[in-house]
């Protein structure tokens, strides 16, 4: 089934991750790590205690694998403690795979028990978590697999897999869904003009007079 989630929590961020990253590649890449070894023969980098910095994005790891520095076209595969944020979001995993193409992220694959991610938005946190989690910048879209959950702060959607497409603000899934919808809070009921509100009544029974 599909259904259009406009005033979202989750599309404004996921949204906004994708608009950020279609600039960074004018950017320059930083890479700082507490140890390296690279192997010139197999062509292949290791990192310990990495961070990556581009822009407003940054992701860390206590363990990263390169297929080389060329951030033009290479692969990276970060373990323990896996944290990518940007300037009001972020994910959280034990492990990901991330694909630079053209001097920016182009798509990342995060997993964990579960995977999760955060954004703060207006007063509102929007919160996902799964088993899997699959941003692809280039499509615009992001897959959750596995034990799916997706919640604007209130109401909540769960399901095996969702697909959440930031071109047109659409979420997405084939297979059963449960939507829970938390009832709104009531304000309290305003006095009449000129009258001060009236306290509640004491529980149990009234004293004798």
């Amino acid at each position: 089934m599909a259904c259009s989630v406009p005033k979202a929590a989750l599309a404004l961020a996921l949204a906004a991750c994708a608009a950020g990253a279609q600039d960074r590649s004018q950017l320059p890449i930083k890479v700082e790590a507490l140890s390296s070894d690279f192997d010139y023969q197999a062509s292949v980098l290791v990192f310990n205690g990495i961070t990556i910095s581009q822009g407003d994005i940054r992701i860390t790891a206590e363990r990263a694998r390169a297929s080389g520095l060329d951030f033009e076209d290479s692969s990276w595969e970060f373990s323990g403690a896996v944290r990518i944020a940007m300037t009001d979001s972020s994910l959280a995993s034990d492990a990901a795979r991330v694909r630079f193409t053209d001097g920016q992220i182009q798509s990342a694959s995060v997993t964990g028990a579960p995977a999760s991610f955060e954004q703060k938005r207006d007063q509102q946190v929007a919160q996902g978590r799964a088993n899997r989690i699959d941003y692809d910048l280039g499509r615009g879209t992001v897959e959750l697999a596995g034990d799916a959950w997706l919640t604007d702060g209130r109401n909540e959607i769960t399901s095996s897999t969702l697909v959440y497409s930031t071109v047109n603000q659409r979420v997405i899934s084939r297979e059963p869904v449960t939507f829970t919808i938390q009832p709104r809070e009531q304000a309290p009921e305003a006095a009449p003009d000129g009258a001060a509100a009236k306290p509640p009544e004491p529980a149990g029974p009234k004293p004798p007079e």
